[in-house]
């Protein structure tokens, strides 16, 4: 589904993602309506800690229910891991995880547990980011030159 001012027909439980940049984005879980408002579930650095996360990491996150425009305009339905995993029912299983975990203190950390991999959590039960994945495919033969060399 394309992203230029288009809109996506949202399910409760889908992941919705947002291109923050050309190799981030962030995610979320379609939550549903609330007065006629779409919202979505999603891991969010406290206001306080949202400047510089030290090292890739936010100790004070936690997971928000936020109107889906506001976290952008442009977003598309990424439900990325359907082929190799099946959704869990939303009603049943993701929509009480997530309420459960709303304004509970989790740490963010950029590479094991950021807004993908919450966002697959709550849909699949499996922690996964492929935009991680896609760069340790770059940075780990670098460090393995320099590891190999004894310079790290």
């Amino acid at each position: 589904m394309g992203l230029k001012n288009s809109h996506p027909k949202l399910f409760p439980g889908d992941i919705v993602e947002y291109p923050r940049n050309k190799y981030f984005s962030h995610y979320a879980v379609y939550y549903g309506e609330r007065d006629g408002v779409p919202y979505v579930a999603h891991l969010t650095c406290r206001d306080s800690d949202s400047k510089l996360p030290l090292f890739g990491r936010a100790l004070r996150s936690e997971i928000k229910l936020d109107p889906l425009d506001l976290l952008g305009r442009k977003y598309k339905v990424s439900n990325m891991l359907d082929d190799s995993f099946p959704a869990r029912d939303f009603h049943s299983v993701v929509k009480p995880a997530i309420d459960d975990m709303l304004g509970r203190e989790v740490t963010f950390d950029i590479l094991f547990h950021n807004s993908e991999h919450q966002a697959t959590l709550f849909r699949y039960g499996v922690k996964k980011s492929e935009q991680i994945e896609r760069i340790y495919k770059h940075i780990m033969p670098t460090w393995k030159k320099l590891f190999d060399k004894k310079k790290l």
